[in-house]
């Protein structure tokens, strides 16, 4: 009994002894990531579009469905058909379903303020896309130069029409751009207007963008001036087709020029046939895959790149600008042919 109590003590003593042992050992360092190595979160991007009416944003819709996929981008796209309270439910419920960053182009700038709160309470950073949401901190702003563009109508309609009667059109008064365009537009006319050496018969905006108000306005302009006018700057390529349309009915389509923007297939049809004078591309595959790139960058917390800044009534919002280029008969193929933006037997 004696003999076995001391072998017992014995064992406990080891037993001590190997447990001390074991604890003074180092402890295996747990492995360190490499910097610059880390796997960055996935991003989640809501996409608002203002509407499907035009060709324009249908090609922005499918672009940006190509670059997500291209880029590995999980995207949830939305279209507010031109209702500002639409585009406002619908970020809401993009909001509950996860995303981590927002590309909009508002309906009406003004009142898509609401939504870059909402965003921006949730965490969530906004990129305006196109149109400028109005009198809020947005966080980025992707888009082409709309001054220059209205500048660059006015210019090319001067050339041909350098005195007579123009008219000028104007878009959607709640749309930033449109404001812009019409302000290009008679930063270029209005020396001429002081001269005397034209007069602007006609300076109306179009709701919605709707080509139906702008056919109703060239059509009265055209009535009350005994269908004396020498030329119309029209802001976009839907637009132009309207005012085409109520030159044809009086027999002047292809007498009178008209501007046009969006290099929609439709009026690059008329710029063959010769009653459409020209149309400013805007390549909006260059300006959709800058604003997904810029939103991973914001959501990674890297600089996007802006270069410069456009205010929205509150501050100075960091800016990206895409160069507008005009297409007119002799460059439409070069232009948009060559770079597959337009497939040539769509103009067949």
């Amino acid at each position: 009994m004696k003999r076995l109590s001391s072998i017992t003590a014995y064992l406990l003593v080891m037993v001590l002894v190997i447990g001390l042992l074991a604890g003074c050992a180092p402890k295996q360092a747990e492995p360190v990531a490499t910097p610059g190595t880390e796997e960055k979160k996935p991003v989640k991007i809501g996409i608002s579009l203002p509407t499907q009416r035009e060709e324009r944003w249908v090609l922005d819709k499918d672009n940006f469905e190509k670059v997500a996929k291209e880029l590995g981008v999980e995207v949830l796209i939305q279209v507010a058909d031109n209702d500002a309270a639409k585009q406002q439910s619908q970020v809401e419920n993009m909001i509950a379903n996860g995303i981590n960053v927002l590309i909009i182009a508002p309906h009406d700038g003004t009142a898509a303020a609401n939504i870059v709160t909402m965003c921006h309470d949730s965490g969530i950073k906004v990129v305006s896309y196109d149109r400028l949401v109005m009198n809020a901190d947005v966080d980025l702003y992707l888009t082409f130069d709309s001054l220059v563009v209205g500048e660059m109508q006015a210019k090319w309609m001067l050339e041909r029409a350098p005195k007579g009667n123009i008219a000028l059109l104007a878009g959607d008064p709640g749309d930033s751009c449109a404001v812009l365009y019409r302000q290009g537009a008679l930063n270029v006319l209005k020396p001429k207007v002081d001269s005397g050496d034209i007069k602007l018969v006609l300076d109306q905006e179009c709701k919605d963008w709707q080509p139906v108000e702008a056919l109703k306005h060239i059509e009265n302009a055209l009535t009350v001036n005994k269908n004396d006018i020498q030329g119309i700057v029209a802001p976009n390529d839907g637009t132009a087709g309207a005012a085409i349309q109520a030159l044809a009915a009086q027999g002047l389509d292809g007498k009178v020029p008209v501007t046009g923007q969006d290099a929609e297939v439709d009026a690059i049809k008329r710029i063959i046939e010769g009653t459409q004078g020209m149309t400013i591309f805007n390549d909006i595959r260059d300006l959709g895959r800058a604003a997904i790139v810029s939103a991973i960058k914001l959501y990674h917390g890297e600089d996007p790149g802006a270069d410069k800044v456009n205010n929205n009534g509150k501050y100075d919002v960091p800016s990206i600008e895409i160069a507008p280029v005009i297409v007119d008969k002799d460059n439409y193929k070069k232009i948009l042919i060559e770079s597959g933006f337009i497939k040539e037997e769509a103009l067949k």
